[in-house]
């Protein structure tokens, strides 16, 4: 997971997503780098627009509550979207960034 965020980061800051840099996001954070692991993502996002995966994810967002506290409960059940729908949503978008 940490090579997704990494190549969100480099993209995020307009950098070129390539080995290289997801290498050193990835030894920055401290972490152990596997270059087949580095060179099979940089190979999945090679013909695959970010902007557009990110914007064609869903994004399930809760609701901050009030400056005066929490929600009610009655407000958040509403709020509130299946679990198993979100989770099935959000790895249809993960999905998406690896063609």
């Amino acid at each position: 997971m940490e090579y997704v965020y990494a190549a969100l980061i480099l993209h995020k800051l307009k950098k070129e997503v390539n080995e290289a840099n997801i290498s050193s996001v990835i030894k920055a954070a401290g972490a152990e780098v596997s270059d087949a692991q580095v060179k099979a993502l940089v190979s999945a996002l090679a013909d695959v627009n970010i902007e557009e995966a990110i914007k064609a994810a869903p994004v399930a967002v809760a609701a901050a509550p009030a400056a005066g506290g929490a929600a009610p409960a009655a407000e958040a059940k509403k709020e509130e979207a299946p679990a198993g729908k979100t989770e099935e949503a959000a790895m249809e978008g993960l999905a998406s960034l690896f063609g």
